[in-house]
């Protein structure tokens, strides 16, 4: 509340509105690590985490219920994973600020995740004043990505392989990537099937697209060249 003094010098009582914070929906399947970004995020005078949620079902289902003016949203969940996600708020919710924060690579993932909708990627090992930044730039309408990966994105003669991933995986669709992501988890046909929700059949189709796109003989080499790709992004 401030005070302030009328013509006749008295001191009057007048109450001055709380600027409105603005919400934000957390979507990441670490509960640790939603705790922790809320902490951050709630720091800001402005901000206000509305909502945490650790799929993409229960991440819809809190944007309908909580109104959020912005998601910040990991790829890597559990069943949908958080681009399909993206595309279904971006179509539900058009105004929506959308934050992708995850732990994969910029180039491999920022262009892929604006096509889905998305306003912004970041990734997870930058400071906190990055993310913070970028939270901010997102919430102002503006979009947000490094500066490497902007100036990747802005030539006009880039080859279709992405000029710092050699292994030519940035070639896979976004199905095919999840696929050889699970298999450098070590999952099998039956386990990446069921996280999927598809059939083996299905997978099995994925896995042979994937193998002919990397120029690979057998699944022995595709599992070998998985877990090689995996310790080294």
């Amino acid at each position: 509340m401030r005070r302030s003094r009328s013509a006749s010098g008295a001191s009057a009582e007048r109450w001055c509105p709380v600027p409105a914070k603005r919400g934000i929906l957390i979507v990441d399947d670490h509960a640790v690590f939603r705790e922790g970004l809320a902490k951050i995020l709630e720091q800001e005078k402005d901000l206000a985490v509305c909502g945490q949620a650790e799929d993409g079902a229960c991440a819809l289902k809190q944007a309908q219920s909580l109104s959020p003016e912005m998601a910040i949203i990991d790829i890597s969940l559990d069943g949908m994973n958080g681009l399909d996600l993206t595309r279904m708020l971006r179509a539900k919710y058009p105004a929506l600020r959308i934050l992708i924060l995850s732990m994969h690579k910029e180039f491999l993932y920022a262009e892929r995740a604006l096509h889905a909708g998305a306003n912004g990627y970041v990734m997870k090992q930058e400071s906190g004043r990055t993310l913070m930044a970028a939270v901010h730039d997102v919430l102002s309408g503006k979009t947000y990505l490094s500066e490497s990966v902007r100036q990747w994105m802005a030539q006009t003669d880039r080859t279709e392989e992405n000029p710092t991933d050699a292994s030519g995986v940035a070639r896979l669709t976004n199905r095919e990537l999840e696929v050889f992501q699970l298999i450098a988890r070590g999952y099998g046909t039956r386990q990446i099937a069921d996280a999927l929700s598809v059939s083996m059949k299905t997978v099995e189709t994925h896995r042979e697209h994937i193998r002919e796109k990397l120029h690979l003989k057998t699944t022995f080499d595709l599992i070998q060249y998985a877990l090689a790709w995996a310790t080294h992004s």
